[in-house]
């Protein structure tokens, strides 16, 4: 590979045509920061900070199997740059592209806390977890400017309302203090994120994310403080973290998660695309049999769109994946479960909340 080749420290390689539009709109460049990843010349793009005001926050997840019922999230966009993310392809309908466009252009809500705060006061709303980041990561570089992801669990804490977070990000250990408050009443559930135990594999596949040991760290100063934690080991990429699968169980069970989830990767919308570029630029020796083994798990494509067998895939390469998930579940977190969140105080709130008028 010719390092001239690659942006470093971005994900995407290129911005990829929106769908949505004909041509990709400027933006303004409001809130200018650069960042630079440890030992790499950065490109030279900077990332631009863009407030947007939406009417409402918290979205309803109507996909059967996807594990969670409400989604909150603080930034649209996001710096990780991670090349195989789902969410990039959301970034399509604000009219930028999910190429570069996704890592470079950060989508900014600043009104979240006012309007999670309207939507618990609601007298329509019932307690439900809601989950920070179902899309893009409420503990992105961003969040340390503009602390949105902090100011929505101080209105969690408020409220008494259940709150579970989603991040492959350390910065989550700054808001320790509200997490441990949240946690007495039995409010939070976090996952962490965590795809390989090499840097090299980490930093080219997620370059602006926290590293494995920063990571690992996470799991166990969370779990130190009685606050339940469920690895996610997704998405698994057959040839490139596939080998690792009972390793990565064994080092996040000793780090004190409770539990882990996993999805196989699929590269849907312009995903494919993005991704087929980078790993021809950034793996060029693994390029084909990479993308056939995906391939290999959705039919012979790069996406199932399938509810309940997108996530899981199927076929040979997916089976031996699913066997040593098994295997590893029953190794390193047997009889553990992951425990469900209190939903009776909120309504409790509410109702003392009434009284007083």
């Amino acid at each position: 590979m010719n390092p001239k080749e690659t942006i470093k420290g971005r994900g995407a390689q290129q911005n990829v045509h929106n769908r949505f539009f004909s041509e990709i709109h400027e933006t303004r460049d409001d809130f200018l920061e650069f960042c630079r990843v440890e030992g790499e010349e950065a490109d030279q793009n900077r990332t631009q900070y863009l407030p947007i005001f939406p009417k409402t926050i918290v979205n309803k997840v109507t996909s059967p199997d996807v594990g969670m019922q409400y989604s909150m999230n603080p930034y649209q966009g996001c710096e990780h740059g991670c090349i195989y993310c789902y969410a990039r392809n959301s970034h399509e309908f604000w009219g930028y592209s999910a190429g570069l466009d996704f890592e470079r252009k950060i989508l900014i809500k600043k009104d979240a806390p006012k309007l999670l705060e309207a939507k618990l006061k609601s007298k329509n709303w019932k307690a439900c977890t809601i989950v920070l980041s179902g899309n893009t990561d409420c503990y992105q570089p961003a969040e340390k400017k503009f602390k949105i992801t902090r100011a929505c669990l101080e209105i969690f804490l408020k409220y008494r309302h259940p709150v579970a977070i989603i991040t492959k990000n350390s910065l989550i250990l700054r808001d320790l203090d509200l997490l441990k408050e949240l946690h007495k009443y039995g409010l939070v559930g976090v996952n962490v994120s965590i795809t390989s135990l090499s840097e090299e594999t980490r930093r080219i596949l997620e370059p602006r994310t926290a590293t494995i040991k920063k990571r690992l760290e996470t799991i166990r100063v969370l779990s130190e403080n009685k606050i339940p934690v469920n690895a996610m080991l997704a998405p698994i990429i057959p040839g490139i973290n596939s080998h690792e699968i009972m390793n990565l169980a064994k080092a996040v069970s000793e780090a004190g998660a409770i539990s882990f989830a996993f999805t196989v990767v699929r590269l849907n919308g312009a995903i494919g695309q993005i991704f087929t570029d980078w790993i021809r630029k950034t793996l060029p020796d693994r390029a084909d049999k990479v993308l056939h083994q995906i391939e290999a798990c959705h039919g012979g494509t790069l996406n199932d769109s399938r509810f309940g067998v997108r996530g899981r895939g199927d076929g040979k390469i997916a089976k031996q994946i699913h066997d040593l998930v098994r295997i590893a579940r029953h190794m390193y977190f047997k009889d553990q479960v992951f425990p469900k969140l209190n939903t009776s105080l909120h309504e409790e709130y509410k109702k003392g909340q009434l009284r007083l008028f």
